[in-house]
């Protein structure tokens, strides 16, 4: 999974995690991303004493690790592609998740603690994915959270079927609290999916959009419309 930042992507690992087939694990790039950009982040120094940082370990990680299970899933922000070559998404199966930025950005802001950039909400690089998938002639993958939200069963079939994988019942549910598979961040990042058992039903942002975070959202704002036109059970122009 290439995800955005604050686009239930936890949730969508945890769902993940339930399936009787699947091993997850928790942004395995997230320690390069630190390290290549300098890019300041909550607990960044225990992140980085916590996981890989070289590009090199974490692709053969990635492709070579031994699972225990038949499925590897592989929660990645796709910002943190950033110094790596865009030929690695090719090696592994995957999909995007993004999420319309006038109610991802507000979110962003806080767990930043600062304005986000284009580089901050992994909308270009969900694209430029995109772009190289259709080139290379497959099907572009994408969930919509607001869609996931509304309708988890439905989506999470469909997104199964595409992979070529059954759905599970139980990834609707999940257990309370941390997991083992969490990344050190979690403390930081995870206070709503650790407080969640499920899915939370859709509810609209009833809070003005930050008149600050103007000049972003117009930036964002046709880079998700672009990923709409392929998302999962999705009209374009129906989603904030």
């Amino acid at each position: 999974m290439w995800s955005g930042p604050r686009n239930v992507s936890t949730a969508m690992m945890y769902a993940w995690r339930q399936r009787s087939d699947t091993t997850v694990w928790d942004e395995p790039m997230y320690g390069h991303y630190l390290a290549h950009t300098g890019v300041e982040h909550a607990v960044k120094e225990e992140i980085l004493a916590a996981v890989p940082t070289g590009r090199e370990e974490i692709i053969d990680l990635i492709l070579h690790r031994p699972c225990p299970t038949p499925v590897w899933f592989y929660k990645n922000m796709a910002h943190h592609l950033v110094g790596f070559e865009m030929a690695t998404v090719d090696e592994l199966d995957g999909f995007l998740l993004t999420r319309g930025p006038r109610e991802m950005l507000p979110s962003l802001a806080i767990g930043l603690g600062r304005k986000p950039e284009m580089s901050d909400t992994g909308f270009d690089l969900q694209v430029a994915i995109l772009d190289r998938w259709l080139a290379a002639g497959r099907k572009p993958i994408v969930v919509d959270s607001r869609a996931l939200l509304t309708d988890p069963r439905r989506v999470l079939t469909a997104l199964c079927e595409r992979l070529g994988l059954p759905f599970e019942e139980a990834m609707l549910s999940w257990p309370a609290g941390p997991k083992p598979e969490d990344g050190v961040w979690a403390a930081h990042w995870y206070a709503s999916a650790h407080a969640s058992t499920g899915f939370a039903p859709y509810r609209p942002k009833a809070d003005p959009f930050p008149a600050d975070l103007a000049q972003i959202y117009a930036e964002c704002a046709p880079l998700y419309e672009r990923l709409l036109e392929h998302a999962i059970g999705v009209s374009p122009g129906n989603t904030p």
